[in-house]
């Protein structure tokens, strides 16, 4: 692979994180409940640590800060539709909705990773996907404790 093409590659993904960052702040300032807002501002700056992560990469002096860990996957995502984002939204609404746009960001670079050859790229966007698996499993998480409330009863 020619650096122009891994150049374009980090930009794209770049662009990405920085969507997901303008993402998690719009929908944040929508939210009146206090842990969703919280939630939310921690996925935005997980966002801006991640294009600090790849821009460093680009320049050539990053550090290896992702570890590969393994996720558990909830798939409430894939088997639950996304609320409308325009209408008003419950706190369980914006952990689906961050769980959505978390599984887009895994599927985004695990794609790119399946079309890079064996090698540090491919390593590097397989780490970027995992993170994004990550935030989806902490939002699932949130989103099951938020719909379906444990009872006393069991």
């Amino acid at each position: 692979m020619n650096d122009t093409t891994l150049d374009k590659v980090i930009d794209k993904a770049i662009q990405r994180e920085e969507e997901a960052y303008s993402f998690y702040m719009k929908l944040e300032s929508k939210v009146n409940d206090s842990t969703a807002k919280e939630t939310l501002k921690f996925l935005a700056n997980e966002e801006v640590k991640h294009k600090e992560f790849l821009i460093s990469y680009k320049k050539g002096s990053y550090k290896n800060s992702l570890q590969m860990s393994q996720v558990i996957s909830y798939k409430i995502a894939e088997h639950i539709d996304k609320p409308d984002i325009e209408g008003k939204l419950d706190t369980k609404d914006v952990y689906l909705i961050a769980a959505h746009r978390e599984l887009n960001s895994y599927n985004f670079y695990k794609e790119l990773a399946s079309l890079q050859p064996d090698g540090e790229v491919k390593d590097i966007l397989l780490r970027m996907a995992n993170e994004e698996l990550k935030h989806k499993e902490k939002v699932e998480y949130l989103y099951a404790n938020t719909t379906f409330i444990q009872t006393d009863g069991g």
